[in-house]
């Protein structure tokens, strides 16, 4: 891409593919294809020798798929990016990269249910032993490193509670122990955090979410260093073969186009839902990144762009009231996943973080009355309207 094509809006359009390569295509074409022919014998030789460049075999490599892997790349400020089946294929495959039994990995104070889940049987059967550090300063980091710590493992904003870690803080305590940083961007997606630019080594997506954005797509994205990732694609991407599909690469691809408009409008409606839903009475605490009071405002203003898509709240009430003001709603969807269109609404403690056992939950914060709220590109006024008859019905 040419020097004057730097901006992020320009790039997550152009970056990783010339039409002029492709017959003039101006839609990157799908190569749907699971295998590649060799013009002789010999090549095929180089190329598995990895003497000569080209593809082999779509689990090992695909065009659409280096087009999405280049772009992400791109948008992240890494130096390669890699593609999976899932977000979950991705953590998995970045967390065994990146430890061997007896290791250990500090952990930001709450996680996704399935990260959870991951790190559990990851103790269960190899011993890796994990902590969690509300990492509120360098200290608080420092102090739960131990010599067997291979990788510090970071959610910013955390999955459900919206809570905030100072990226660039922990990647310089890291540093002192050469410890990788791995960030979980879900939530933020590039547009509106780069963890790498804050020093942070490797960082993630669910490409389900906000890259996606339209909930057609299971997928996972990895940026950060050649080196590194070159390792993954030739190891724990390879042969668990947690692979993404041509097709999958296409829609991505197709749904970062709009990523930049998509997120204007999702922090649009968020932050005037959010200044409706703190004043009403049947809401107790409310937990949004772009809350000028929010305790962690001041990281959010550092690190992010703007507050994000999405927000929690905690009704006053029981798990049962929380339950009923989901069933109360006309359209908006009762759904677990984030970033789609569609205002999606769910309750964490009985979905998303229904693994995590009860008393781990409520250290995260995780209460039977926290819902969240996935804004989504409706109009606000609609959005609330439905948020608002659901409550008052409680």
């Amino acid at each position: 891409m040419t020097e004057k094509h730097k901006n992020f809006e320009t790039t997550v359009i152009h970056e990783g593919y010339d039409s002029k390569e492709m017959l003039g295509s101006l839609s990157t074409p799908l190569f749907q294809t699971s295998t590649y022919t060799f013009d002789t014998a010999e090549q095929g030789e180089r190329r598995f020798a990895g003497e000569e460049d080209g593809y082999i075999y779509s689990r090992l490599g695909n065009p659409t798929v280096s087009v999405l892997e280049e772009r992400i790349a791109a948008l992240e400020k890494g130096e390669r990016g890699l593609a999976f089946a899932s977000g979950m294929a991705a953590v998995s495959a970045v967390l065994i990269a990146l430890t061997k039994a007896n290791d250990h990995i500090l952990c930001s104070s709450g996680l996704y249910g399935c990260t959870f889940g991951l790190l559990t049987m990851m103790k269960e059967k190899y011993n890796i032993t994990h902590d969690f550090s509300n990492m509120a300063t360098k200290e608080d980091v420092r102090a739960l490193i131990k010599p067997e710590t291979t990788c510090i493992y970071v959610e910013t904003p955390i999955n459900p509670t919206m809570k905030l870690i100072d990226l660039k803080m922990v990647a310089e305590v890291a540093k002192e122990f050469n410890i990788p940083v791995v960030v979980d961007n879900t939530f933020s997606s590039p547009y509106l955090q780069r963890p790498l630019e804050l020093g942070c080594d490797v960082v993630l997506h669910s490409a389900t979410k906000y890259i996606g954005g339209h909930g057609d797509v299971v997928a996972g994205l990895v940026v950060g260093k050649k080196d590194f990732l070159d390792s993954v694609a030739m190891t724990t991407q390879k042969d668990i073969g947690g692979i993404i599909s041509p097709f999958d690469a296409w829609l991505l691809i197709r749904g970062l186009k709009t990523l930049p408009v998509r997120l204007d409008r999702h922090c649009d409606n968020a932050e005037k839902v959010f200044e409706k839903l703190r004043h009403h009475p049947k809401v107790a605490n409310i937990y949004y990144p772009g809350d000028e009071s929010h305790p962690d405002y001041p990281i959010m203003e550092k690190q992010m762009k703007r507050g994000g898509g999405l927000i929690s709240f905690e009704i006053k009430g029981t798990k049962e009231d929380a339950q009923q003001m989901l069933n109360n709603l006309s359209f908006l969807k009762i759904a677990v996943s984030l970033g789609d269109a569609e205002t999606l609404i769910q309750h964490p403690a009985t979905m998303t973080h229904s693994v995590v056992p009860e008393a781990s939950r409520l250290e995260m914060g995780i209460t039977d009355q926290l819902i969240r709220l996935s804004i989504g590109l409706e109009a606000w006024e609609d959005i609330w309207s439905d948020v608002e008859q659901a409550l008052n019905k409680l």
